[in-house]
C-alpha cells in the first residue's frame, strides 16, 4: 500500500491535516498561520464534507491541509481520499474527527492498489497513528481487507480451484493451521456429489477446502466460502456482459478467507474452521444439465432449475459438512444472487439468520465499523417455491420472484444442528470508486464480524 502509518516519532516534520465542518471552521481558522488563512479564503475553500485543500507556506512547502469532515459522519471511511489525494509526505491529525481510528483505517484502505499485472505510480503518503488508537488492529485489519480484495481481483486464469486451494494453504502455513482437500473424483467417493457435479465440465479439478485452526475444546466458529472462479452459467450460459465480472464469483470464498485471517491474527480463542467450495462452472460434454436430479451430502435430492444457480449447490454441500458438527456458530459467504443487488444495492449486502441476537449484534457493529448489511427475512411461506415434482428441492424455482430469499431458504434445508446460521449474499466489488473503497474486488460484512466475533469470544 502507498498509504501508510507511522508513529510520530518516526515522521519527517509531519504538515498538519485539520479536519473542518461547517460548526468549527471558525474555530480552526483562528488557528491558521495568517498566510495560510488568506491563501485559503482566496480559494473559496468551503467546510463541506469531502472539501480538500493543500495550503502552501512562504517557503513553497506545505504548511497543511484543511479536509472537510462531518459532525455525525455518514461516511467514517471518507478520509480514505487523502491516501491518493495528498502530495507525497507525512501528515498528523491536527484536528481530528468524530472517529479518528475510523479516519485511519479509511486512509489505510485508501491507498489499496492491485499491483500484480503492473504498478500504478502513486505517491507515498503516510500518516502518524492518532493518539488513542491500536495500531497493530489497523494494520491486521488492512491486510485482511488487502487479501480478500487481491483475490477477487485476480483474473481466473491465474486464480482457479487449485489456486483458490493455494491461498488457504499459505493461511494455513503461517498461523499453524491444519488442511485437507478433496478434489476432482474423490468428492464423489466423499460424499460431495453437488459440488462434483457442478465443477466436473472444467478441465481444473474442482475441490473442497477445510481448514483447522485452535483449541479443540474451544467454541466453534465456521466459516464457509462460495469459491466459484469463473461461471459461465453452465450450459444456461450467461450472455457475454453477464460474464465480465464473473472472475470474481469466488467473493465469498475471498470474504471467508480475509475473515480467517482477521480471527487467527487476532488469536481468537476459537475453534476456527474455514470450508471452501472451489469450482469452476465450465461447459463441456460431461457438464450438467437443466432437468438432472442430484443426491446432496445431506441426502435430499436436488433437481436443477437453471445450471446458472450454482452456488447454492455447492453451498449445500459445504453447509452440509459444516453442520455436522454442530458448531456454537457458522457464517457462509456468497455472491449468491441478482436479486440481493436489485433489492439492496451493490454496499449493503443482505444478512439471513433466525437468531434475533446475532442479526442485532451485526447491525450495531456493522454501523459502527462502517461495515454495513441488512437483515432479511427467512420468509417460510416462500419455501413451497422450491418444490420439486421430481425431487425433494429444486435449485432455481420459477417466478422471478425473492431470489435472493428463496436462495436462503434452499441453504437453510442443509443446517440443522449448528447454534446459530449466518448467511451473507454479498457482492465483493465496488462498481466505482468511493473514498477508502477503489473501484474492484471488496471485503464485505468482514469488519463487522470480526468485531462481533471479539465482543462475544474475547481476544
Amino acid at each position: 500500500m502507498a498509504a501508510q502509518l507511522i508513529h510520530a516519532d518516526a515522521a519527517l516534520s509531519p504538515r498538519p491535516i485539520w479536519c473542518v465542518t461547517p460548526q468549527n471552521w471558525r474555530n480552526v481558522a483562528s488557528d491558521l498561520p495568517a498566510p495560510a488563512l488568506a491563501f485559503a479564503e482566496a480559494s473559496g475553500f468551503k467546510a463541506e464534507a469531502g472539501a480538500l485543500l493543500v495550503l502552501p507556506a512562504a517557503d513553497g512547502s506545505i504548511a497543511g491541509v484543511l479536509f472537510g469532515c462531518e459532525e455525525a459522519p455518514r461516511d467514517p471511511l471518507s478520509f480514505g481520499k487523502l491516501a491518493t489525494a495528498l502530495p507525497a509526505g507525512d501528515y498528523v491529525l491536527a484536528h481530528p474527527p468524530a472517529n479518528p481510528r475510523l479516519a485511519a483505517l479509511g486512509f489505510l484502505l485508501g491507498g489499496y492498489r492491485f499491483t500484480r499485472y503492473g504498478k500504478r505510480p502513486v505517491a507515498d503518503v503516510r500518516l502518524v497513528v492518532p493518539d488513542g488508537t491500536d495500531e497493530a488492529d489497523l494494520r491486521r485489519t488492512a491486510e485482511s481487507v488487502a487479501l480478500t480484495r487481491d483475490l477477487v481481483n485476480t483474473p481466473a486464469n491465474d486464480l482457479g480451484p487449485a489456486e483458490i486451494e493455494a491461498a488457504v494453504r499459505a493461511l494455513a502455513a503461517r498461523f499453524g493451521a491444519q488442511v485437507s482437500v478433496t478434489t476432482g473424483d474423490d468428492l464423489l467417493a466423499a460424499n460431495f456429489p453437488l459440488i462434483h457435479a457442478v465443477g466436473r465440465a472444467s478441465p481444473r479439478a474442482p475441490r473442497l477446502i477445510d481448514l483447522s485452526w485452535g483449541e479443540p475444546g474451544a467454541p466453534k466458529v465456521t466459516l464457509v466460502g462460495k469459491g466459484v472462479a469463473f461461471d459461465t452459467g453452465g450450459l444456461d450460459i450467461k450472455p457475454s456482459s453477464g460474464m465480465l465480472l464473473m472472475k470474481k464469483d469466488m467473493g465469498g470464498a475471498a470474504n471467508a478467507i480475509g475473515l480467517a485471517q482477521m480471527i487467527m491474527g487476532r488469536a481468537l480463542p476459537v475453534r476456527l474452521r474455514l470450508i471452501v467450495a472451489a469450482v469452476e462452472n465450465a461447459i463441456d460434454g460431461s457438464a450438467f444439465r437443466p432437468g438432472d436430479v442430484f443426491p446432496s451430502r445431506k441426502g435430499l435430492t436436488v433437481e436443477i432449475g437453471n445450471t446458472d444457480a450454482e452456488g447454492r449447490l455447492i453451498l449445500a454441500d459445504a453447509l452440509s459438512l459444516a453442520d455436522e458438527e454442530a458448531p456454537e456458530l457458522l457464517i457462509d459467504f456468497a455472491t449468491l444472487t441478482g436479486a440481493a443487488r436489485v433489492a439492496l444495492g451493490p454496499q449493503l449486502p443482505p444478512a439471513y439468520t433466525e437468531d434475533d441476537a446475532l442479526a442485532a449484534d451485526l447491525a450495531r457493529h456493522g454501523a459502527a465499523e462502517a461495515d454495513p448489511s441488512w437483515r432479511m427475512p427467512l420468509w417460510q411461506p416462500y419455501a413451497s417455491m422450491l418444490d420439486s415434482k421430481i425431487a425433494d428441492l429444486n435449485n432455481a424455482p420459477g417466478g422471478g420472484f425473492a431470489g435472493s430469499i428463496t436462495a436462503a431458504l434452499f441453504l437453510q434445508r442443509f443446517v440443522s444442528r449448528a447454534g446459530a446460521w449466518l448467511h451473507l449474499d454479498i457482492y465483493a466489488w465496488n462498481p466505482s470508486s468511493r473514498p477508502g473503497r477503489p473501484e474492484g474486488g471488496e471485503a464485505q460484512t468482514i469488519r463487522a464480524l470480526d468485531a462481533l466475533l471479539a465482543e462475544r469470544y474475547g481476544s
